[in-house]
């Protein structure tokens, strides 16, 4: 009978190794693997690169790994919340790679698909394009941008059940699908796990073909990245 469900976040992440490339799900503060995140701050493996949208806030998400300097690389989108993730990278400490948004979900998508490279417009004629093949397609110049291949993905997931099937909720379904089937192991935290036949298979975003571990662990805190009020 296959059971992808593990006791703890510990033992998902045992084969973590110091170097690795991980794809991390999440989109702001939002479906965040906190807890795989927390366990991977506690191993202290070092020298990571991380492929997310953003590295959280300096108390949250990629942010405590970026404080506990185990990560060496950020590929991301959008980096502006967090203020030692900006302190790092002027200093030296980090390698940053900044991608448009778009072009970063397309490079996990086509990463998981096998696809090792595609042409875009966006970000031709721009720093994003310095390095790289350009190419005229219907007149615009396109850029090749390179598929992610990552070692482990880790993603964060509301339902799943024992086989691995994922299915996210609301905004957490922005970069957390395509980030899960471009890494080696998948490893997916998700709040409830239920017995197969119980998720409606036109609901799955993740088919468990692409996950290999699952912890149950339910959100610590449900943040918001900034609130925003009115008088009334």
């Amino acid at each position: 009978m296959i059971d992808k469900r593990v006791g703890s976040a510990e033992e998902a992440l045992k084969d973590v190794f110091d170097g690795a490339h991980l794809a991390v799900g999440g989109f702001g503060l939002c479906g965040i693997p906190e807890n795989l995140i927390a366990a991977l701050v506690k191993r202290g493996v070092k020298g990571l690169t991380c492929y997310s949208n953003n590295a959280g806030v300096d108390d949250f998400g990629l942010g405590l790994l970026l404080q506990n300097r185990q990560v060496k690389k950020m590929v991301s989108s959008y980096v502006g919340e967090n203020a030692e993730f900006e302190r790092q990278y002027l200093s030296g400490e980090l390698e940053v790679e900044l991608v448009p948004q778009g072009t970063l979900a397309e490079r996990m998508r086509a990463g998981g698909a096998g696809i090792p490279a595609f042409y875009t417009p966006t970000g031709a004629g721009t720093l994003v394009a310095e390095g790289k093949d350009i190419r005229t397609f219907d007149g615009k110049e396109c850029i090749l941008e390179a598929g992610i291949h990552a070692d482990f993905s880790l993603v964060k997931a509301w339902k799943a059940d024992r086989l691995g099937n994922l299915i996210y909720r609301k905004t957490a379904r922005n970069f957390n699908p395509m980030a899960a089937t471009c890494g080696k192991v998948c490893i997916a935290e998700v709040e409830e796990i239920v017995e197969v036949g119980e998720l409606d298979p036109d609901q799955v975003h993740t088919p468990g073909v692409y996950v290999q571990r699952l912890i149950l662990a339910p959100s610590l805190e449900k943040r918001i990245e900034k609130v925003v009020t009115r008088k009334g």
